[in-house]
Parts: C-alpha cells; sequence; structure tokens
C-alpha cells in the first residue's frame, strides 16, 4: 500500500472534529505542511508567533530526511538503494531503519504474512503503484508472478557488533514501508516535541497520530474516528489517546472500477488479490504509532473474523467497522473501550 491521500484525508477529518474545543479563549496553535505524498500537522499549546516559526521549519527538515530515508518515490532515499542493489550481502543501514523492519516483521509474523512490506509488486501489478490501472484483471500467471517476487521470509534484519543490516534472499525483493512510514514519522515528531521541550501537543502525519498532555482547554486531546464513507464527514467515534499513538486503516477511498468489481488499494499479500470482505476500517490504538500503523493494515487484510482473532490472542485496543446492508456495524475490544468517549449508533 502506498502513501496516498486517502490517509491525509482521514487525519484531517480526525483533528478538525475532536482535536479540541473551539472556544474565543483558548485555541491551539496549528502547524501543518506536506510529507510522504501525504499531510502532516501539529497542534501545541501555548506557542508564540516566533517559537512556531523555528519549529515549522524543524519538524519540515526531520521529516524531509525521514522521506529521504524511506522513500520508494526518490530513487536515492536509502530504503531504495537496498531496494536497487542486486547484493544479497548484508545491507548496512540505520537504527531507525532496522527498527521499522523488525516491528513490520514482527507484525507480519503475529497477523500470518496479512502484512507484508514486501507486497510492492502486487500492489503494481493492481495499479495503486507507479504502474498505470490495468484496464483488465491480472491474469493467475501474472499474479503468481508477482508474488514469487515477494514473502517476508525472504527478509532479514541483523544485528551485529551494534552495527544493523537489512539482508535478502531475492535479489529483486523490493521492500515499501509506506504501512508503517506514518507511524515512524508520528512517533518521531512526538520525539522532537519532547526534546523541544513541549509537553502539550497533538501530532499527525496522514492516518498515524500520537498525543501527549492536556489541549488548549485543560482536557483530554480527542480524536474522531470518521465514519467509513466517501459521501459525508461524520464521527463514528471519539477517542481519548493521550500518550499513546492511533492509527486508523480503511478501503472506502482509495478504490477503482474494473470489470464491475470495486478493487481496493488493500492487497492481500497471501492471495495477491485485492481485499474483498465486509471489514472497511480499523483504528488501533497502540504504546506508539509505528505499532499502530502497523498493526492496522494486517488486520484490515485478515478480514473480521480471523482479525477479531489476532485482537483477542494480542491483547490490542482495536475498534473495527463492517459494512452491513446499507449501513455500518461496529465492533471493539475491551481494551479499546477503555479510550472511547463516545460512539455514534
Amino acid at each position: 500500500m502506498t502513501m496516498t491521500l486517502f490517509r491525509s484525508v482521514v487525519a484531517a477529518a480526525l483533528l478538525l472534529l475532536a482535536g479540541c474545543d473551539r472556544s474565543e479563549q483558548a485555541q491551539p496553535t496549528v502547524l501543518e505542511g506536506k510529507t510522504m505524498g501525504t499531510f502532516w500537522r501539529v497542534s501545541l499549546v501555548d506557542l508564540d508567533a516566533q517559537r512556531a516559526q523555528t519549529l515549522q521549519q524543524k519538524i519540515q527538515a526531520q521529516l524531509d530526511a525521514d522521506d529521504r530515508l524511506m522513500s520508494t518515490w526518490k530513487s536515492d532515499s536509502a530504503l531504495m538503494r537496498f531496494n536497487h542493489a542486486a547484493s544479497t550481502a548484508p545491507w548496512p543501514v540505520s537504527a531507525a531503519m532496522a527498527d521499522i523492519v523488525t516491528i513490520a516483521l514482527r507484525v507480519g509474523e503475529k497477523t500470518d504474512g496479512a502484512m507484508d512490506i514486501t507486497v510492492g509488486p502486487l500492489v503494481n501489478l493492481w495499479g495503486f503503484g507507479p504502474d498505470k490501472q490495468p484496464v483488465v484483471s491480472p491474469t493467475q500467471a501474472q499474479i503468481d508472478a508477482a508474488k514469487a517476487r515477494t514473502g517476508l521470509q525472504h527478509l532479514t534484519v541483523i544485528n551485529r557488533s551494534g552495527e544493523q543490516f537489512l539482508q535478502k534472499d531475492l535479489p529483486d525483493l523490493f521492500v515499501d514501508l509506506s504501512t508503517v512510514g506514518e507511524g515512524y514519522a508520528a512517533d518521531h515528531l512526538a520525539r522532537l516535541m519532547e526534546q523541544e521541550g513541549i509537553a502539550r501537543y497533538l501530532v499527525s502525519v496522514g492516518g498515524a497520530l500520537a498525543s501527549r498532555g492536556m489541549n488548549a482547554q485543560g482536557q483530554p486531546w480527542r480524536v474522531a474516528i470518521q465514519k467509513p464513507t466517501d459521501r459525508e464527514n461524520v464521527a463514528q467515534a471519539v477517542v481519548d489517546i493521550n500518550g499513546h499513538g492511533i492509527s486508523t486503516s480503511g478501503s472506502y477511498r482509495n478504490y477503482y472500477e474494473l470489470d464491475g468489481k470495486r478493487i481496493s488499494h488493500i492487497i492481500d499479500p497471501r492471495t495477491g488479490r485485492p481485499i474483498d470482505h465486509r471489514l472497511v476500517s480499523v483504528t488501533v490504538i497502540a504504546p506508539t504509532a509505528l505499532e499502530a500503523d502497523a498493526w492496522d493494515t494486517g488486520l484490515m487484510v485478515l478480514g473480521t473474523d480471523k482479525a477479531k482473532k489476532v485482537v483477542t490472542h494480542e491483547g490490542l485496543a482495536v475498534f473495527m467497522i463492517m459494512k452491513e446492508g446499507d449501513g455500518f456495524t461496529t465492533w471493539m475490544s475491551p481494551q479499546f473501550s477503555s479510550f472511547l468517549v463516545s460512539e455514534k449508533n
């Protein structure tokens, strides 16, 4: 799955709906910009104009550096240099890159390969990457050929004497970190706020958010989970995520029609085909936005029943929305209910 405006639209809706109360007496300082093909936004309390300008520059510089680390659209990014390398020898990477891949591999294993950062060839085959949308559905032979170039079992993280390496056993293995990149960047923004001595903030990159402290009214930062429809901008639920990360994955905005069917941008790496089930939105709250960002994709691929089993086994805080006729039904884990402020019936 590539970083698209779909997830940034979700994030913008979340912040506008429930970031804070809109009183005249207390308003947050809001900084925002673009990164990784999506938008970032930071809401802060008690920040003067001069410091806000300086912080805006620091944020953009940090996110630009993250993009140079993980981008699949920049041929000279650290990730693309690894992807383009034909060598199967250990490839030196930064500690940040090793941490991101480690989390992705761990969640991939726990979701039976449903979250797979090597799924790029299949994403491209179905027209959600640099390649154009197909005019006919890919054949099984094309799907099998793309699947042969994927698989988490072909990627390893190595820690050798304090140095970090990635190693692939397929020369043309393609790693795409867009499914977890927004979460990592949101956590990185949160760390920057801490370094700057800022203890009250809500940060977002695309569909991944993190917060700490209270908003301008002295209340917890609250985030809305959007109703999964492209026809209206309505909150399905509102949560208080103070001190946690949150990420939402959905299949309801980024799609196209082919052969009379809606083709989702979320590809099941196990079948090589777009998902086709009733689960349309998964929101995860976790200690970090990176973890939430990894889990929401894997659970979204699994579908309702299998996702519930994983959520229960792992003790995750998850809210799911399923299509039911002309409407929707919802389900949340006990861990998620402790964050819930309100839910729309």
